[in-house]
């Protein structure tokens, strides 16, 4: 897919930065988002100035995601493609048996539930216009109960968030796609060495599979796990 635009939030490492190599790889253009550019600066050095351009954003500031649209708009010309991946996790305990902070429970939720819906709100608008598509990175974590887990609970907020955008946009020409993976070995899994765990390139393969489908595809849901994974692990 030559001169197509992709945009990804959360970019500066593990899926992000893995889904932007290959996109780039694909021949997409590619606008990386992150908190601070200088986390993205050997990305884009990697990548080519020609390819990629990093564009500083806070994902739980709706201003913020609007600026970049803009800007990437106003760069290449349009924008065809959009992965809400940034996301954060913590510790959590209803019943405070661990050694949890619930004060940092509230970038998780801003982040993940917040911040998903206000890149799709800002980045929506241009997808119609180019007939594009929108891709959240959702969790294996989504899709089951998990006792205590308020992130696995943020990630069942994404589920039915890719469900209700794609409702909403029939008619547009948008695609929505949910991917749904397992355990990936990234800095917020670091601590989990009982499981077997994908690569973040894993993932990658699969966001473009998505992309990849003709206009008429829509790829509602990727659910990608490690083989040996357990489904509630």
């Amino acid at each position: 897919m030559p001169d197509q635009v992709l945009m990804i939030t959360g970019a500066s490492r593990g899926i992000g930065a893995a889904t932007a190599r290959r996109a780039a790889d694909h021949g997409y253009q590619v606008a990386l988002l992150a908190r601070s550019t200088d986390a993205l600066s050997g990305l884009v050095r990697e990548l080519g100035e020609h390819i990629a351009m990093a564009l500083p954003c806070d994902v739980t500031d709706y201003d913020s995601l609007t600026e970049a649209v803009s800007r990437v708009e106003e760069h290449y010309g349009r924008l065809d493609a959009v992965l809400a991946n940034a996301g954060a996790s913590a510790p959590s305990s209803f019943l405070g048996t661990d050694d949890s902070d619930p004060t940092q429970w509230r970038d998780v939720v801003l982040t993940n539930v917040y911040g998903a819906a206000i890149t799709a709100r800002a980045a929506l608008p241009a997808l119609v216009r180019s007939e594009g598509h929108l891709v959240l990175t959702g969790s294996n974590a989504g899709r089951g109960i998990r006792p205590g887990n308020l992130y696995g609970a943020t990630k069942w907020a994404v589920t039915g968030m890719a469900q209700n955008i794609r409702a909403e946009c029939v008619g547009t020409g948008v695609r929505v796609t949910l991917v749904q993976p397992g355990m990936v070995e990234t800095d917020m899994t670091a601590n989990r060495t009982e499981v077997p765990k994908l690569h973040p390139d894993d993932i990658a393969n699969g966001i473009l599979y998505a992309l990849g489908q003709p206009p008429t595809v829509d790829v509602n849901e990727i659910t990608i796990r490690p083989t040996g994974q357990a489904p509630h692990s």
